[in-house]
């Protein structure tokens, strides 16, 4: 098929349009077109009395070839690339010994599916509950303060991303197309078709669960075994080499391949594997607020009359501001339509995240407001980046009361450096609940000189960004892990053979896609050295 890109049409086209537009681009007649598929549709919103549609379309014309030829120096024409997925092995008749993935978050879900497909069987190993189990418990911290430290926002069968916007993009490099391999089997789970073609896919919690389950069910009938509730407290080494893992309760599961897909915030896996010399570095990552306006501003700002529109849905926004001192602000995990949501893991400590359900209905458009900052910022051992992070959620804990509500303050009293005394136009979502405060005191002083100089900033992009009743509730702390396990070209650990970490929570992903993304690309490296070392 030919690929043509940047395919220009109005927002209220009619069903006829795409093909006119396809005829015209490839000056053929009518009746030399065959067929064409949306590869994908995106809007350019930067006009807003002139928002425009923008497609990928795959052609089937009469001559092909011939029009290959004669487009052969335009590249927006192009031959579609063969997008289908291929496995790198398959599991030997003789298998020695079942692989181990250690996580059930979108990385391990992924990792374990595929290997599980190419007939490795593999046993993935989570500490968490299984997910309508693990809902109950997160629902249940957030109407009644009651927390589970293993089964939570961070912690269960389907990680982090469950409790999010269910965003399906990211700004990875994927050459292989390992990313149109997650979509086909989101939509064969249940997610809708529209994933496939929509520029910017989302999903939502509710949908998520399900599709989860489906992906489970699948692993289970290729042979995989999922155990929940199964936390891994030791791996153990030998020479170099890791040969199994202990759990909570005493068991020990013998395997030399095991991928290590555990989240950004199992701090205690992460001690755990320091102290086993596994090799970690301090990296860079960023912390700051959640900031709340009505979903309606957002979507005038940036639709203008076609707010509203259908195929439009509700207003994102995407927003970096490089301070005068050198450090950079940037909107994170924005989720329209949805809610502020309280994700601690651990007892007494109060974090903040975003999250959506697929119609974006809610009142509000939230969205992380951060400061990006390294290892210079809290000096100490590979590990120093956690004790950052939890000193800032304790901190968030006290100053909103030591219940798990979380500090909350006006835009226009944070950027006038004044207490909070009542809620305006903006009615916070997060729960448990807020208490109003003056945010200053719960982040560095450096941190909150940026933001103060951002949002100012943000408001000359996004009108009404700055108003004086927006929110910012605190903290967000948990953008990334603070922490890069180390691995070769192999996918292995530089210093722990057969130890695959994988992931946001090894460093190496940043979102739903990027992550499932890299379970694959494990996944392909493990069956790949258990063949080798198998023959």
């Amino acid at each position: 098929m030919i690929r043509l890109t940047n395919i220009q049409l109005p927002l209220d086209h009619d069903d006829q349009a795409i093909a006119n537009a396809v005829v015209a681009r490839l000056s053929i007649k009518a009746d030399d077109l065959v067929s064409y598929h949306v590869h994908r549709r995106g809007y350019d919103a930067r006009k807003k009395a002139n928002i425009v549609l923008i497609y990928t379309l795959d052609v089937e014309a009469k001559n092909n070839e011939e029009l290959l030829e004669k487009f052969s120096d335009d590249q927006l024409v192009k031959a579609t690339p063969d997008m289908s997925y291929q496995f790198v092995a398959q599991a030997p008749v003789n298998l020695h010994e079942r692989p181990v993935v250690i996580g059930f978050g979108p990385c391990g879900l992924l990792a374990g599916l595929v290997l599980a497909q190419m007939g490795y069987k593999p046993i993935v190993l989570d500490r968490g509950k299984e997910v309508r189990e693990r809902t109950k418990d997160t629902f249940g911290f957030w109407r009644k303060k009651i927390l589970n430290t293993e089964s939570n926002v961070q912690f269960g069968e389907g990680g982090a991303g469950t409790f999010s916007d269910g965003k399906l993009y990211s700004q990875v490099k994927d050459p292989h197309h390992y990313g149109r391999k997650v979509l086909t089997e989101f939509v064969a789970a249940g997610a809708p078709d529209e994933i496939m073609f929509v520029s910017k896919p989302h999903i939502g919690t509710f949908r998520l669960v399900s599709m989860v389950e489906k992906m489970r069910a699948k692993i289970i009938e290729l042979g995989g075994e999922i155990r929940f509730s199964a936390r891994v407290d030791e791996v153990q080494i030998e020479a170099g080499q890791i040969t199994g893992v202990a759990l909570a309760d005493g068991e020990i599961i013998k395997s030399k391949h095991i991928a290590l897909a555990i989240g950004h915030s199992a701090r205690d896996t992460f001690q755990m594997l320091h102290d086993k010399n596994v090799y970690i570095e301090a990296k860079p990552f960023s912390v700051g607020f959640r900031i709340e306006h009505q979903q309606s501003l957002i979507d005038e700002a940036r639709f203008g009359a076609n707010a509203g529109n259908e195929i439009l849905g509700a207003a994102d926004y995407k927003l970096v501001h490089h301070c005068k001192g050198g450090r950079s602000v940037y909107s994170f995990c924005m989720c329209p339509g949805g809610t502020v949501v309280a994700a601690t893991s651990e007892e007494n400590c109060v974090v903040t995240n975003g999250m959506s359900q697929y119609s974006r209905a809610e009142r509000n458009a939230n969205s992380a407001i951060v400061v990006g900052i390294d290892p210079t910022d809290y000096p100490g051992g590979p590990l120093a980046g956690i004790d950052f992070q939890r000193e800032l959620e304790s901190n968030a804990y006290l100053l909103g009361g030591k219940n798990y509500d979380a500090p909350a303050q006006k835009v226009g009293d944070f950027l006038k450096g004044v207490s909070s005394e009542t809620i305006g136009s903006v009615e916070p979502s997060f729960k448990p609940g807020i208490k109003l405060t003056d945010l200053s005191k719960a982040l560095p002083d450096f941190c909150i000189e940026a933001i103060r100089e951002a949002i100012p900033a943000f408001n000359r992009k996004i009108k009404g960004f700055a108003l004086e009743d927006a929110l910012l509730t605190g903290v967000e702390t948990r953008t990334s892990a603070p922490i890069c396990i180390k691995r070769g070209k192999d996918f292995q650990s530089i210093n722990t053979q057969g130890l695959f970490p994988a992931g946001e929570g090894a460093g190496y992903a940043g979102g739903i896609m990027s992550a499932a993304i890299d379970g694959i690309k494990v996944a392909e490296a493990m069956a790949l050295s258990i063949n080798n070392s198998n023959s």
